[in-house]
């Protein structure tokens, strides 16, 4: 059972959410919060496995919110969930270590599919903002935020891991780089992961902005 917490400024959406996400056999909606520090205060009594934020709420926003969640609680999942597709929260949100960033304009279809992606470990991203936060990555990986690499770590990728780790850093999906590399999307995954691990990076969008820091070339030779 995935135990579910929303937390969204208004109630209409709040209570709407939960008919629509209890419906769902394998889900149920363990709390509901109204910002983010009853998210907090929920969080200690009734630990979700996954949050579903709003980005703009009183007391504490969503894009604080997140990053405090993550550091208590890293193994809580976290889908930022707004009508706002405004870029600079977009990339904080992931940064912190938002799973993923939906529109609320969003089907339930969709929502319920990137809640079962984010639970088995994946991301999901609204095709509407991915070339965004792309292009913001570009604009700001490179100037005060910094994600640090052993260089060490670095010199221990090969060139497949360098390769997709480069195109992770220009958003392509895994099926997008096996395309591109001529590789099975499972090939894709186990160097993507392998990747993560030698650079002691979490996810996905840390190596994205690490690739986009670093302007990670592609390998066309041994």
């Amino acid at each position: 059972m995935i135990k579910i917490l929303i937390a969204d400024d208004q109630e209409l959406i709040r209570e709407s959410l939960k008919i629509v996400l209890d419906m769902n056999a394998d889900m149920k909606v363990v709390g509901l919060a109204e910002d983010g520090q009853k998210v907090l205060d929920l969080l200690n009594k009734n630990r979700p496995d996954i949050i579903l934020m709003d980005i703009r709420m009183p007391e504490l926003d969503g894009v604080l919110c997140t990053k405090i969640v993550k550091e208590k609680f890293p193994d809580v999942k976290i889908i930022i969930l707004t009508t706002f597709d405004d870029d600079e929260y977009v990339f904080y949100a992931l940064k912190y270590g938002a799973s993923g960033y939906l529109l609320k304009g969003c089907s339930v279809q969709e929502l319920t599919a990137a809640i079962h992606t984010v639970m088995n470990g994946g991301s999901i991203l609204n095709q509407g903002v991915i070339t965004k936060v792309v292009k913001l990555f570009s604009q700001l990986a490179k100037t005060n935020i910094a994600m640090e690499v052993d260089g060490r770590n670095v010199d221990d990728l090969n060139r497949t891991e360098r390769n997709i780790a480069s195109l992770v850093g220009c958003g392509l999906s895994n099926k997008e780089i096996a395309e591109k590399l001529f590789l099975s999307e499972g090939t894709v995954r186990n160097a993507l992961s392998s990747a993560l691990s030698k650079l002691h990076l979490r996810d996905r969008t840390q190596l994205a902005i690490w690739a986009v820091q670093t302007g990670l070339p592609l390998m066309t030779t041994n």
